[in-house]
């Protein structure tokens, strides 16, 4: 694995496999046996952006792995005031063992990378949302038991997103069948899976739901896009995961959500709510396990 975890690129299906076996034994051993990694680190958190999960999971994560966390306001940061983030790599790089960073620009986390001396994990960014994907891929082996070409997973709404982005990657990386489904306005950028077989567009709602395994949303207005909510509103309001699409899926498909949902715009209230099809909450635990997992396989 490589030194920094930035998108999917930077792992391959070996290392896939290892950090789905090492978060596997961390859930279901958490509590049990003591496992300190970290024991002696203090892991950098910088967030940029607002975040219930990725902070909490981070943190919780690096306590149980023996480190100290220590969360960093991006805005209170001198980076925050001028710095470069050239000069911010170098002098963390001294402090701490490892930077996992939530911001805006995806440009700035691989510079954070290229200038630091420790390992940097992406908890997002506007284009990609590794650790999220890396948590729905494991979510998915525990229910089907697989992450392959036999798995169909359709995701709709903006197929431009980092959600999307990173599925995209994920297909590449495991061979699952991947749909992305939005308006022509928001198509997914086709140079991420150019020649690759297993990942395509449609522009219809049922026919990218027959014979899915899995549906995938996002909310509608992400971080940074308030200014477009009412042109979005409208844009995506045909591509609601919602019965009528389950109506032609397989009869044991399941549902997906990165979270916060929005009940009503990207997902109806029947599917969020839907203790046979969502699997939502299962997938938001699981980020603790595998950022533990990628934490321990990269600052050990």
């Amino acid at each position: 694995m490589k030194k920094d975890l930035l998108t999917l690129r930077d792992i391959t299906r070996d290392d896939l496999e290892h950090i789905f076996e090492l978060a596997s034994k961390l859930k279901a051993e958490r509590g049990k046996t003591a496992f300190t990694p970290l024991a002696g680190k203090s892991v950098g958190l910088i967030f940029a952006k607002s975040s219930t999960r990725t902070r909490v999971s981070f943190e919780v994560g690096v306590g149980e792995l023996g480190g100290r966390p220590l969360y960093l306001d991006q805005s209170k940061m001198q980076i925050g005031r001028g710095e470069t983030v050239a000069d911010t790599a170098k002098v963390l790089s001294r402090y701490l063992h490892g930077i996992v960073i939530r911001t805006f620009s995806h440009a700035e986390v691989e510079e954070l990378a290229r200038e630091a001396d420790i390992p940097v994990i992406n908890a997002l960014t506007d284009e990609y949302h590794p650790c999220q994907i890396l948590a729905d891929l494991l979510t998915i082996r525990e229910y089907s038991g697989r992450t392959d070409g036999s798995i169909r997973m359709a995701f709709y709404g903006d197929a431009r997103s980092n959600i999307a982005n990173s599925l995209i990657l994920a297909a590449r990386l495991t061979g699952m069948e991947l749909v992305l489904c939005s308006p022509a306005e928001e198509q997914p950028d086709r140079a991420l899976y150019a020649g690759c077989s297993n990942v395509s567009w449609e522009a219809d709602p049922m026919k990218a739901a027959a014979g899915v395994d899995y549906f995938y949303t996002d909310v509608w207005v992400s971080m940074g896009f308030e200014e477009e909510r009412e042109r979005r509103m409208k844009l995506f309001a045909p591509y609601q995961v919602n019965e009528k699409l389950f109506s032609v899926a397989k009869p044991d498909a399941k549902f997906l959500h990165c979270l916060p949902a929005h009940r009503g715009e990207e997902v109806s209230a029947g599917v969020m709510d839907d203790p046979k099809r969502s699997i939502v909450f299962d997938e938001a635990e699981n980020r603790l396990h595998v950022q533990k997992a990628v934490m321990a396989m990269l600052m050990k």
